[in-house]
């Protein structure tokens, strides 16, 4: 009876060592789900926009899509979440375009048509060279910019701002740091030890975000718990607002929801002066 209790638990450990090495060494897949084909452009509804294709310090190339509007007010940058690519955002174009806002919305590395794999210091890369673009190519003052990022995209808008000067800083359903919500996800595995990613979002906060902060967040979130959003406004440098959502982690916005629209425009509108 000893010896078949002892031998359970031996495969008990090497099957838990199995599944640790397997998150361990796949830990890509888990973090990035990019899509290559482009599903739609903004000219089908109605905008207009030109393809734009944005060097990297490191060799890679990347694709996005410029919409001006006359008499902008500013610029948003855009980044997107984990998931998808840029054909799947372009309901932000349209708020964007009806706040009076010029936007870039550009794919990372290996998503859409920008070239290369997905890597979180990649995707540093990525944010930098679009800000250059933006401030060198377009010649866009920095405190004309907007960061505007989404779930992990708000991780690498943190970074950015905590390295530029923009002018504003949005977070829309975005993490603390990936250990933080991988530990909550995973409780049974020490994601906090061997997760090869930091994407620290309250770490970029604390060091030196100097820019006005709007952050959003559902309390029905069901991909990034509501507390995230919560820690990361309480570290936010003032100027700061919160805007709880409703729904899930990829249905709180209601893009056209007028007090969606309003409360964000009016935050923008007044910091961007």
């Amino acid at each position: 009876m000893l010896r078949m209790l002892l031998n359970l638990l031996i495969t008990l450990v090497v099957a838990y060592v199995v599944i640790v090495l397997l998150v361990y060494f796949g830990q890509s897949r888990l973090v990035y789900f990019p899509e290559k084909q482009l599903g739609n452009t903004p000219g089908a509804v109605g905008l207009d926009y030109s393809s734009v294709h944005i060097p990297t310090s490191d060799g890679e190339t990347l694709h996005g899509w410029w919409m001006p509007v006359p008499d902008a007010k500013g610029t948003v940058l855009f980044f997107h979440g984990n998931a998808g690519n840029i054909s799947h955002r372009i309901n932000y174009l349209t708020m964007f375009k009806r706040l009076g806002y010029d936007t870039l919305l550009f794919d990372y590395r290996g998503y859409g048509q920008s070239s290369g794999t997905p890597s979180e210091s990649g995707t540093y890369l990525d944010a930098q060279a679009a800000w250059h673009y933006l401030t060198t190519t377009k010649e866009i003052a920095p405190k004309r910019i907007v960061l505007f990022g989404e779930s992990l995209g708000g991780a690498v808008a943190a970074w950015l701002a905590a390295r530029e000067k923009p002018g504003l800083l949005v977070l829309a359903s975005t993490f603390t740091s990936v250990p933080e919500l991988a530990g909550e996800i995973y409780p049974f595995l020490p994601v906090r030890w061997i997760s090869r990613f930091a994407y620290n979002t309250l770490a970029s906060l604390q060091s030196s975000v100097s820019c006005p902060v709007f952050i959003a967040h559902s309390p029905q979130d069901d991909i990034v718990p509501f507390h995230h959003g919560e820690r990361l406004f309480q570290t936010a440098p003032e100027p700061k607002q919160f805007l709880p959502l409703e729904g899930g982690h990829n249905t709180g916005f209601i893009f056209m929801q007028p007090a969606w629209k309003r409360t964000l425009g009016a935050f923008m509108d007044e910091h961007l002066r």
